[in-house]
């Protein structure tokens, strides 16, 4: 149960370098708990018996290479009698520990993104939710079953103590039983993303989401009450062993207790953001911020902190600024609050909040029934619709402005404080990010900043006239104005190929291909509207840019050095030269490639590694013309030329062959036997392909950019949640190391041409946080296209 007394501050723990976003409580030693945080790692804590009455770092925990989003404890087995540590990540791996040792006991795969909650069953079972919109359940490092039926992210999963029964709470809004995998019933209720869920009994649970509510459901589909208090998200909730008092926290920077149904303490923080929050044997709370701190409170006298330590914290508290409509301020008007003489009147109940006028100031204060005081919570910057200006001090640091805004109609405004010496763009991405807000307000927010800063964008202004895809005139199919550049190629600004065409017709100026020199890229024809000619793009890109007699070339350069047991008769040569040159100019007088040609191109392709690249090259040429399409990607002969080249694709390989191999496959797309070939084989494709992500290489970047476009344009009009998840998150990944700005403008042409149109992969794409991810390329000015590409796909995901 929780204590009548009052929680008081029993220590702040320094160590993590980021928020802390996950908590649990371990189960040995005595009074030991867990973090996990944004940095990375985990870290276990145990208490010391320093006069601090603080915790002590026994370990860190490493093995995730993306943020860590959550943790949770394993019951102990006869295997490991300690119980074990696992942990979700960022980077869709759950990593699961011992207690003593630093580095994982193993990892579990299969979540196609981020990993956002844990929670443990009898007998080791482990469920997992994740950002993939699914929860997988895990016993002995298998994937047992996956538990589909959410239309986004799911935030929230717990194992009942009732054998077989999980509750999963998701993005979608909804609550889901489950029982042996299947869907049992559905909650709704909350009216915006589900964030947490606690067990209370076998019959009973409680939620808490984005809507500010704290619910009470019984499994039967009843929800039995409902908890106002909090003024902003709930991101945690976490039940007392007597199953009936419970503690809260969320982005009104707030810990809240609850005692018999009632808020009996709401206990302010000096961050923005109460990530998660674990009640400790002992009754202890600890909580976990976006300040990087964890702050542990207590009700025993014996173990509250010392009386300068509470005073620095109240003092750290008494300096942060607060919104005038977070926490109930309400609007302010100066004239109408009283003085500090209204302080003298003591409070109804612990947490009221009270506004008095210090001068030219407004300073908010709360009520502490403990204390019997008042305690200042915070200045109060501005009004809504208001803001200061010049050397305004906000969260310790001085800015020329420091402005309110308003994003949501009827919600709670926020501080943004800024310098005029800062990019106002990069300023208000900051400021969306940190306030876990839609990007779709970046444009808003971002012209806000220079509207009344007089501050001015850098970076030239696209003409009128402009090709928002080049930057140059705009392209339009057929026309004869001078103006227009014949042969240009409108997403990448370079020359198109034209067969026949002279090398002096344009300057190649995009993606260059390493055997031909020219530019590696060409498409249909561009789709044009007046309000968006980027996405939905359903046409497939590819890559058919060569010169022929360099491939050649090539070919024979190798196969004269090549081992005599990988030599290529002349037969063979003169084969691939005669398919080669059909292939190039299909429209031409040529013969088609006969099937023997087809099969000595098949068995050249597995010459030696280290030398098959041009062999390579003439495929993916190949795989354009109807007839190699049909024969290579026809369904025997199709998965084992998928499985070849994928084998060529392996991280470890060879980057020409992975490029290639790409390039091979983005080809396919353009028959109808390779469409259907690469949809069959999707799965594998794209996972595969995904690893790819992380090689420095532009050129594997740009085709890996354009397999996830090509993918996305085959699944444009298809109800394929599970297919279409899988795009968002390979793109999402790719956009995490892809630098080159053409394979970020075709990942983003993917992920316009995935949501357009598609509420429901809108929903995915959000919950996957897309939005706060490419907002930095909304204010790229190099290419144009990007951030007019970007802010599109912004739009959007409104």
């Amino acid at each position: 149960m929780a204590s009548s007394n009052s929680y008081k501050l029993r220590c702040s723990i320094p160590g993590h370098e980021m928020d802390v976003r996950g908590l649990a409580s371990a189960l040995f030693p005595d009074g030991a708990f867990v973090s996990v945080s944004r940095d990375r790692t985990g870290r276990v804590w145990l208490p010391n018996s320093s006069p601090d009455k603080g915790f002590t770092q026994m370990h860190s925990l490493s093995g995730h290479t993306n943020f860590v989003s959550c943790v949770c404890i394993i019951g102990p087995s006869e295997t490991y009698p300690r119980g074990l540590i696992a942990t979700g990540g960022n980077d869709n791996n759950i990593c699961v520990f011992t207690l003593d040792q630093s580095q994982p006991l193993f990892t579990l795969t299969g979540h196609k993104s981020t990993v956002c909650t844990l929670s443990s069953g009898k007998f080791g079972t482990l469920l997992s939710g994740s950002w993939d919109t699914t929860a997988k359940v895990w016993l002995n490092e298998k994937c047992m079953m996956t538990l589909q039926g959410h239309s986004a992210a799911v935030w929230a999963v717990v194992i009942l103590p009732e054998q077989g029964l999980m509750l999963s709470g998701s993005a979608d809004k909804t609550i889901k039983l489950w029982k042996a995998g299947r869907c049992e019933k559905t909650f709704e209720g909350h009216e915006d993303c589900v964030r947490g869920l606690a067990v209370i009994s076998d019959t009973e649970f409680f939620s808490c989401s984005n809507d500010t509510t704290i619910r009470r459901w019984l499994v039967t589909g009843e929800c039995v009450q409902v908890y106002p208090s909090h003024t902003n998200y709930i991101y945690s909730i976490a039940v007392f062993p007597n199953s009936q008092d419970f503690v809260s926290t969320g982005e009104d920077r707030t810990l809240r207790i609850w005692r018999q149904g009632d808020c009996s303490q709401t206990i302010r923080l000096p961050a923005q953001s109460v990530w998660c929050c674990c009640i400790l044997p002992n009754g202890d709370i600890a909580v976990g911020s976006s300040d990087a701190l964890i702050r542990v409170f207590t009700p025993d006298e014996d173990r509250i902190a010392s009386a300068e330590d509470l005073q620095a914290f109240e003092d750290e508290l008494s300096k942060t600024t607060i919104d005038p409509k977070t926490g109930d301020l309400g609007d302010i008007k100066m004239e109408d609050l009283p003085g500090r003489e209204h302080l003298d009147e003591p409070g109804n109940r612990d947490g009221q909040t009270r506004l008095i006028k210090d001068g030219e100031k407004v300073e908010a204060y709360q009520w502490s029934v403990s204390d019997g005081r008042w305690m200042k919570i915070g200045d109060v910057v501005g009004s809504s619709n208001e803001q200061t200006s010049k050397n305004v001090v906000y969260e310790g640091k001085e800015y020329d402005y420091v402005f309110t805004i308003d994003v949501n109609e009827g919600g709670p405004s926020m501080k943004l404080p800024y310098n005029v010496s800062e990019d106002p763009w990069l300023t208000a991405h900051n400021f969306l990010q940190k306030n876990d807000l839609s990007t779709m307000f970046l444009d808003q927010v971002a012209h806000f900043i220079i509207e009344n800063t007089k501050g001015q964008v850098v970076g030239p202004a696209v003409p009128a006239d402009g090709d928002p895809l080049t930057g140059g005139n705009r392209y339009i199919p057929g026309a004869t104005d001078e103006r227009a550049i014949f042969g240009t190629d409108p997403f990448t600004g370079a020359g198109r190929y034209i067969p026949g065409s002279g090398s002096n017709t344009i300057a190649h100026t995009g993606v260059v291909d390493p055997f031909t020199g020219r530019s590696a890229y060409s498409s249909a024809a561009l789709r044009q509207t007046a309000s968006n000619i980027y996405f939905p793009k359903t046409d497939s890109v590819s890559f058919e840019q060569a010169n022929s007699s360099q491939i050649m070339a090539k070919i024979k350069e190798l196969n004269g050095d090549a081992p005599q047991e990988h030599k290529l008769s002349d037969e063979v040569l003169q084969s691939l030269e005669r398919l080669l040159a059909s292939v190039s100019e299909p429209n031409s007088s040529k013969s088609p490639p006969t099937l023997q040609e087809i099969n000595l191109l098949w068995k050249a392709s597995h010459w030696p590694e280290d030398i098959v690249f041009p062999i390579l090259d003439i495929m993916r040429l190949a795989v354009c013309h109807p007839q190699v399409n049909e024969s290579l990607c026809g369904e025997s002969e199709g998965v084992q030329l998928c499985n070849h080249l994928l084998s060529l694709m392996k991280p470890e390989g060879r980057p020409a062959n992975q490029m290639l191999a790409l390039r091979t496959l983005c080809n396919c797309f353009g028959g109808r036997h390779g469409r259907a070939l690469l949809l069959a084989q999707r799965e594998a494709v794209l996972l595969r392909a995904a690893d790819l992500a992380s090689v420095c290489n532009k050129n594997i970047h740009i085709a890996l950019a354009t397999l996830v476009l090509n993918y996305a344009g085959c699944l444009h009009s298809q109800p394929d949640l599970e297919a279409k998840a899988q795009c968002l998150s390979v793109a999402s990944r790719a956009l995490e190391t892809v630098q080159d700005k053409e394979a970020v403008f075709r990942l983003l042409v993917a992920l316009g041409t995935t949501v357009a149109s598609d509420q429901t992969a809108r929903d995915l794409a959000r919950s996957l946080g897309v939005n706060s991810q490419i907002a930095k390329y909304s204010s790229v000015s190099d290419p144009a296209k990007v951030a007019e590409c970007c802010q599109l796909v912004l739009k959007e995901l409104q």
